[in-house]
């Protein structure tokens, strides 16, 4: 079978709400990632074929085939195609998925896939919530899917919490969770562990370059004080995600594009795997998704050398870890969304530029990367660093 290898592999800092990209349009993001990856790549933009781009709330400054918007505000031809696509917190893992299947299938020999989302600009839920502004519709899940499921609506939140009480999760053990994550990023930072993957973004007059959502300083104490989201719940503010404002690209291309343009890859992609299950738990299935993905891929949890796990909430990973029976050490060694963000659909190639220069840094082969999506979805990729 054909393979599909990942040249480059790059993002932006993450910007809190409100934040350092708080003036920057969406499309002006993406486009200026997308340059970052010509630039490091090299390659005559001309010979791209294709952007598939990874965003969650299509509305707004995100709206209009969004995709087509950030090739027009990059320094691709206008004659470069795009496509907007939605598989929740995965879609940019979905992108390069798709991406992955074009080049493989021999369809196309060099697509860059990516994602963006300004998350302070196009707040999360702007979309999902039209009806209640407008008074039209009901919203996005039917009474016939409401009655099947038992439920009034979906929550990604109340599946988080589904997911601490089935493993036995403490308020206590999703703190420290959080505050090891903000520690790793932080080290990561001060040690340059990022330099590689981030490409700065010109904000009033000077590059920014840095994580804004990071405390280094962090402790269990000032995690523990943050208000719970639901009496009697073990989730809060600062054991989840933050909200990010960012964007993220890589080259995918066929063994015959590095041949005919001289391109080094950095990374395999061995296995893709998209597995869908439980809507109301919702965030459980990254753990069926990586079983599968390693059965058809012919490999153990052992075989892989690190693995990034989406950070949506403290919960996820932590539940990961125990139904695949992983390695704690392997798991986000340069910490997670919790202290990085979590830019919705610019998260999954966010954590596949980390996974691949966290492999290259430590000379080490294998990685996998898994993300949990609304709806019950998961994504899961299988990496071989080169």
């Amino acid at each position: 079978m054909a393979e599909a290898y990942i040249v480059e592999a790059v993002r932006s800092p993450g910007g809190k709400r409100k934040g350092q990209f708080a003036g920057i349009h969406p499309a002006d993001l993406a486009g200026d990632v997308l340059n970052g990856l010509l630039d490091r790549t090299g390659i005559d933009p001309a010979i791209v074929e294709d952007v598939i781009m990874g965003c969650v709330t299509q509305a707004g400054e995100q709206a209009f085939a969004f995709g087509r918007s950030a090739v027009l505000a990059s320094n691709l031809p206008e004659s470069c195609p795009a496509v907007t696509i939605d598989r929740q917190c995965g879609s940019s893992q979905q992108a390069v998925q798709f991406a992955a299947q074009a080049v493989m299938s021999g369809t196309q020999d060099v697509v860059i896939a990516a994602g963006a989302e300004n998350m302070t600009r196009v707040p999360m839920f702007s979309n999902y919530l039209l009806h209640e502004k407008e008074g039209v519709g009901t919203g996005p899940w039917s009474e016939r899917i409401k009655k099947k499921y038992g439920v009034e609506a979906f929550s990604q939140f109340e599946g988080a919490e589904a997911i601490a009480r089935k493993y036995g999760f403490d308020r206590e053990t999703l703190d420290r969770y959080a505050l090891d994550s903000h520690l790793k990023a932080a080290a990561a930072t001060a040690a340059g562990a990022f330099k590689n993957e981030i490409v700065p973004i010109a904000v009033e007059g000077h590059l920014v370059d840095t994580d804004e959502g990071i405390r280094a300083g962090a402790t269990l104490e000032a995690i523990a004080s943050v208000k719970l989201l639901q009496e009697g719940g073990v989730i809060s503010a600062a054991n989840a995600s933050q909200i990010c404002d960012g964007a993220s690209a890589a080259l995918i291309v066929s063994e015959r594009a590095l041949k005919q343009y001289g391109l080094t890859p950095l990374a395999r992609i061995v296995n893709l795997t998209v597995t869908a299950g439980d809507p109301v738990i919702m965030l459980e299935e990254p753990i069926p998704a990586t079983r599968k993905a390693l059965a058809r891929a012919g490999m153990t949890i052992d075989d892989m050398d690190l693995y990034e796990v989406n950070e949506a909430f403290a919960s996820i990973p932590l539940a990961w870890l125990a139904g695949i029976g992983a390695d704690p050490a392997k798991l986000n060694v340069n910490g997670g969304a919790i202290a990085l963000g979590h830019p919705l659909g610019a998260s999954g190639t966010k954590l596949m530029s980390t996974l691949i220069h966290a492999l290259k840094a430590r000379g080490k082969r294998y990685g996998l990367q898994t993300m949990c999506e609304g709806g019950g979805i998961a994504n899961v990729t299988i990496l071989e660093a080169l």
